[in-house]
């Protein structure tokens, strides 16, 4: 469906005539239906990866592929979720979810019925009718969520995606994403800036450095998950509570640190 490869991959910015270095030499793939998410500084270029993947932006040197075809442009096997919900304003939830799909071509009846999938699959039965001012903000990113998975897309793009939520309702939508991701999995690039949406969502932590920004560690969450039997507990405070998710996210926050500590003292 979508294996994402990073090959030596640079990126240089020019601004007011000076070049700075955003990405050094990065190397990672991301396996097929695997969940991965990035964290780091801020400025060590984590979305300008993303939007790599997205072909919205390209590399300096290097190259980036899915499935072995170098990305050139933006393309319907890529969807992206962003922080900011990006609903049209004058459609439905069910207009808003089924739009990409009608510019697709699909017929009306088929359309209807991946729609009514995805809104029963995230909870928002009832709604369908409703339009974006009409939501909470969790139920927003729901319909773009939602929107994004039923485009099928191989690869699903996520830049910070709940940053904006309440602390409450990014919970809620976390233990969404988890039970979402593990009915109908796809290859999910992850950006984030919290240690514990990362720990709990991914099954590798890409932690970067700061800028110039290169990969620092990639720490394995998926086998420690089912060692752990984190799948058999229900809601996201009990796996934060266990011993082995408290060791990996203190591991993660000590590389971060560092890399505080030495822009400090640059």
């Amino acid at each position: 469906m979508g294996c994402i490869r990073f090959e030596n991959v640079h990126r240089d910015f020019t601004r007011g005539g000076e070049t700075f270095q955003a990405l050094v030499d990065v190397n990672l793939e991301v396996r097929d239906r695997e969940f991965v998410a990035i964290v780091g500084p801020s400025g060590c270029g984590k979305t300008t990866l993303m939007r790599m993947v997205a072909g919205l932006e390209f590399p300096s040197a290097g190259r980036v592929t899915v499935d072995g075809r170098e990305i050139t442009d933006p393309g319907p096997d890529r969807a992206v979720v962003f922080q900011a919900f990006a609903l049209f304003p004058w459609k439905t939830v069910a207009e808003n979810i089924g739009f990409g799909l009608k510019c697709k071509g699909m017929p009306e009846a088929e359309r209807a019925r991946v729609v009514a999938r995805y809104i029963e699959l995230m909870g928002l039965g009832g709604y369908e009718k409703a339009f974006p001012h009409q939501l909470s903000g969790g139920m927003q990113q729901r319909v773009a969520i939602a929107r994004s998975y039923a485009l099928d897309p191989g690869v699903l793009l996520m830049d910070e995606p709940f940053g904006a939520l309440d602390a409450q309702t990014r919970v809620v939508m976390q233990e969404e994403l988890i039970r979402l991701a593990r009915q109908n999995p796809r290859t999910v690039l992850f950006i984030t800036h919290a240690v514990e949406e990362a720990v709990y969502l991914a099954d590798r932590v890409v932690v970067m450095s700061r800028r110039p920004g290169r990969i620092k560690e990639i720490v394995d969450v998926g086998s420690v998950r089912r060692a752990e039997g984190w799948d058999r507990l229900e809601h996201i405070e009990e796996v934060m509570d266990t011993a082995s998710f408290v060791h990996l996210r203190t591991h993660i926050w000590r590389l971060l640190r560092e890399q505080q500590a030495t822009a400090l003292a640059a």
